[in-house]
Formats: structure tokens, sequence, C-alpha cells
């Protein structure tokens, strides 16, 4: 545990990072209470925390030449923990409920996936540049995100003679994840407003608690039943991600843990009692409380640790291309996916998720969610089928549509 400086880089573990990551948290609560348009448009906390956090190391580095690095397994951690609440506070019968909204969004974001490839390479053209250059502003690193833009650089370095591919993909994946982070939560605004939108009904949050009930009071014990639950489905989910791989198919943890969840909340029967004397924890305050813990902490941690001056050189070109991309993504929310999803409160939300997803990543996508839902009232439709959609098929869908863009264009 502690803190190495070596070759002008300053690095922080695992412990310090999370503790960093706590404070970075509770800076963007301060200054979110005290800048009333944060709260208007509902910014999420570790977002205006976090980019407050990476511009100051940005100054650091510009001052001093020391680059400040975090290590990020405990980020990672929590990422599994915040899709298994996901799943566990899943039941069956919302699912077959989100059925058709399901597919109506799937087809959208495949053919969203598509207009944002064409725009990335129209754009790259215009300035000159390869069309491998407007995949990386295009799904290889938006809706793709970090993960997809650090996977494929390589090979579009090689195939394509573009030696700063990795950077290209890295400064596009960042910047669109804060411009998807400042997307969601006005979209939603704007659309309750003008709509005069309320939930059908009042659920229970997903994440987090509202504010007129932070004093409900959860015990030790509830939290350790809620933890136990999610350790079990973790478990499982890396059991079956492990099968999954022997089968020759690589998807991400939190994905098979989320299946995890979906499942064992489906199997285990409310009435049946368990080791704890309790029954399974599905939508109990512990588990979203749980959920809003491991969320802020993981996008606090995400951004905070973003490098900000590696994106000067290559600002140009990329802020065209995201601006292109960003217009695109606001038209698709307002006249294509509000409409299509019923024009209803959940559809509010669906447009606040799929407005983090469109140019960032499924953990900014569930932190707009999560940010609306606790101002006007929680959508269980929204954070059923967000999370399937783009934790799921959208990897398997860019794993298809890169190869044939980057052939074809």
């Amino acid at each position: 545990m502690g803190i190495e400086f070596d070759n002008g880089v300053l690095l922080f573990d695992s412990f310090f990072t999370a503790t960093i990551g706590i404070l970075v948290l509770f800076i963007g609560r301060r200054i979110n209470a005290a800048v009333g348009f944060l709260r208007e448009f509902s910014i999420p906390e570790p977002v205006t925390g976090g980019i407050l956090f990476s511009v100051m190391i940005g100054l650091i580095y510009a001052l001093t030449s020391v680059e400040i690095e975090f290590t990020l397994v405990a980020r990672d951690i929590l990422l599994v923990y915040f899709f298994t609440t996901i799943g566990i506070n899943s039941s069956l019968k919302d699912l077959l409920k989100g059925g058709m909204p399901l597919v109506i969004l799937l087809g959208i974001t495949i053919g969203y996936m598509i207009l944002q490839n064409l725009t990335g390479i129209t754009v790259a053209k215009i300035f000159g540049l390869e069309s491998a250059v407007g995949m990386l502003g295009g799904s290889v690193s938006l809706i793709g995100g970090h993960g997809t833009a650090i996977a494929w650089a390589p090979r579009i370095a090689e195939d394509f003679g573009i030696s700063n591919a990795m950077e290209i993909g890295i400064a596009s994946a960042t910047f669109g994840l804060i411009l998807a982070s400042l997307m969601g939560g006005p979209i939603a605004q704007f659309l309750v407003n003008r709509h005069n939108l309320k939930p059908k009904k009042e659920e229970p949050l997903d994440v987090g608690v509202a504010e007129e009930n932070k004093n409900n009071s959860i015990t030790g014990f509830d939290f350790l039943d809620a933890i136990l639950a999610i350790h079990v489905c973790i478990i499982l989910g890396f059991l079956l991600n492990e099968a999954i791989a022997q089968a020759g198919l690589q998807l991400p943890l939190f994905v098979t843990c989320l299946f995890a969840g979906i499942v064992m909340t489906n199997l285990v029967p409310q009435s049946l009692p368990r080791l704890t004397g309790t029954q399974w924890p599905s939508r109990k305050p512990a588990v979203a409380l749980i959920a809003d813990i491991s969320l802020g902490t993981f996008l606090a941690m995400s951004l905070m640790s973003m490098q900000l001056w590696t994106l000067i050189d290559l600002a140009g070109p990329i802020l065209a291309i995201l601006a292109a991309q960003f217009l695109i993504a606001i038209l698709v929310n307002i006249f294509v996916v509000f409409p299509a999803m019923g024009k209803s409160y959940d559809a509010a939300v669906i447009c606040s998720g799929f407005g983090g997803i469109s140019l960032g990543s499924t953990p900014t996508a569930m932190a707009n969610m999560s940010a609306v839902s606790q101002r006007y009232g929680n959508s269980h439709l929204a954070f059923i089928i967000v999370p399937l959609v783009c934790a799921f098929f959208i990897d398997l869908v860019n794993a298809l549509l890169i190869p044939f863009f980057l052939a074809n264009f």
C-alpha cells in the first residue's frame, strides 16, 4: 500500500485511488449543491468532481511535467458490483414487460451505430484524413468506449498506417465520455418539462435513495445480506464467464454477473428462507445503496484518472468529429428514441440513458438515469432495457460493424 514516484510518474495504488475517488465524489456533491444549474440539469455528482479533478491533474502536469496515474483495480470491481445489483433488481415480469421496448431500442441503437460511423468517416474525409480515423471517432471509441478503442487501435494502426491510432481512439472516447455525462440530464429535463411527464406509479429506486427518504434506516445485517447476495451472483457470473470463454466468446465479467443476478432473482422463491433468515434482497434499500456507492465511486475514479494533456495535439479534427456526433446524438434522442419509446416518463429516462451510451459508456448511461430518477422518480423499465442493450448487444453488434466499415469505407 503506498505511493510511488519514478521517472516523472506519480502512481497511487488501489487503496489511495479508492480514497481519492470517494473524496472526489464528495467534492462533486458539494459543488452541485452550491451551483444551481448543475442540479437543474441533473449533472451526476461524480462527473462534476471527476472532471474538475482531471483538469487539476492536467494543470499539475503542465506546470511540473509530473504525470499522476492511478491503479484502477478497485474501480473495475465496483463496476461488477453495480451491474450485479441491477441484475438482482430485475424481475422476469419486468423483462417480459420490457420485451417490445427492448427490441425497438436495440433496433434504434444499431441504426444509430451505423449513422455514427458514417458521420465520423464523413468529417474525417473533410479534414483529408483516412476513413479509419473517422471510425476511431465513431462506434470504435464512442458507443464502444475506451475498452473497444484500446482493443482495435493496434490493428487500425497496423492495417492503415495510422501511428497515433491509440491516442485518437482514447481522446475520442474521453471527450465522448464527458459529453455523454453532460447530455443525458438536460435531455430528460427538457422532455419532462415540455410534455409534463410523471411516473405512472411510485417505484422504489433501483439506484440510490431519494432525498426525502434519506432517513430510512438500513441495519448492518441488511447491508451484509445484500453484500452476500451480490457475492453469490458474482461467483456464478465468474463461472458463467469462464464457461463462455471456453466456448470461444469473450464477454466482460460485469455482463455475466448482470445475467447471474437476473437468474438468481427469478429462481429464488420469495418465500424460501435463506441461511441468513431473510428474503432475497431484490429491490431492497440496501441493494440500492450499494448500487449508488458503486456507480458513483466508479465514475469518479474513471473521470479523475483521465490524462487530458494527451488530447492537445489532436484537438482540432477530434472536436469537429465530436461536435457532429454530439448534434446527431441529441437529434436522434429527441426525435427518434423518445417517440419510439412512447413519449412517456419511462421514455424520458431511457433518453437520458441513451444519451450516455451514444457518446460514452454503460456506467455513464446508468449515472445519467440515476440522477434523473432521484429527482423525478424511478423507472424500472429504463434500468432493465438500457443495460441489456448497451452492456450486451452493443458489443456483439460492434464486433461485426467495425470490421465491415474498415473493409468497405
